[in-house]
């Protein structure tokens, strides 16, 4: 696209407002994330691999320092060091994989846990509140929508 899309109908300035909301979401995230990030002594790149690590926990799921590398699209020397730093800062720990005895598996440690949700509680149960008076149906939709929305974006 070379020229600047100009929406010219009521649905395609619809379509812009919600662009520009999805925006300013994404600005009130970074502001909470840069927060997190300070208050947490850590950088952008660790605070992903520790949401990555509590969104896995949360779903029973293990993870990898391989998986951590590929969803931070960084490398492996660079995941090592992350991990390094999660490990003695004491956020994360290391741990030999149950079925394959070369492979490592990953867990927050319970200071990482509390240190994380401490920040992130006020924010959660605001957006909590926000979230309540929606129907499910009007809840289901706008799920799919950011679904949706998140995957158009980084479709890996």
């Amino acid at each position: 696209m070379t020229t600047p899309w100009v929406p010219q109908t009521p649905h395609q300035q619809a379509v812009l407002g919600v662009l520009l909301s999805i925006r300013a979401l994404n600005d009130a995230m970074d502001r909470m994330n840069g927060g997190m990030k300070d208050d947490m002594d850590m950088n952008a790149t660790d605070l992903a691999a520790l949401r990555m690590l509590i969104v896995r926990e949360q779903r029973g799921e293990s993870v990898s320092p391989h998986e951590v590398a590929k969803h931070l699209r960084i490398s492996t020397a660079s995941t090592t060091k992350l991990l390094d730093r999660l490990e003695s800062s004491g956020y994360v720990e290391r741990h030999p994989h149950p079925r394959d005895r070369r492979a490592r598996i990953l867990t927050l440690t319970a200071h990482s846990r509390a240190t994380f949700f401490k920040h992130f509680a006020e924010h959660l149960e605001q957006m909590r509140r926000v979230t309540e008076p929606y129907t499910e149906d009007e809840l289901k939709l706008i799920g799919r929508y950011l679904t949706d929305v998140s995957q158009a974006i980084d479709p890996s």
